[in-house]
């Protein structure tokens, strides 16, 4: 597989890690240690998890963990919506980088097990 780094819903997914660490910044302090380090840590898992499949020998264990990327990001798309019903975030949420990322994680599933498919692997 190429390299993590080269891959799109990777770096999509590193932009929306850095956008939840900003975001989450406005959040009240008594939601450092709550909401606020759970969102961080689910935004952290899914281009880690994304870099940990690229890294793996086979195509079948790289889908295991763009699966759990999967995981994670509806996850962090609930925490968020949760977010806003606390009132911690002032505007409704533009969940434009969360429907990129899952498309591109799906795109990349599809891709992966189609190709296992048709070269028999």
């Amino acid at each position: 597989m190429a390299n993590h780094k080269e891959l799109e819903v990777w770096k999509e997914s590193i932009l929306l890690a850095k956008w939840i660490y900003f975001i989450t910044d406005k959040f009240p302090r008594q939601e450092i240690f709550g909401l606020s380090s759970q969102m961080k840590r689910c935004s952290v898992s899914i281009p880690s998890n994304i870099a940990e499949g690229a890294a793996r020998e086979s195509d079948k264990e790289f889908i295991h963990f763009l699966y759990i990327s999967l995981g994670s990001l509806a996850e962090l798309e609930t925490q968020i919506i949760l977010s806003h019903e606390f009132g911690y975030l002032g505007e409704p949420f533009d969940f434009t980088k969360i429907i990129n990322v899952r498309k591109k994680l799906l795109g990349l599933i599809k891709y992966l097990k189609k190709d296992k498919k048709e070269f028999g692997k």
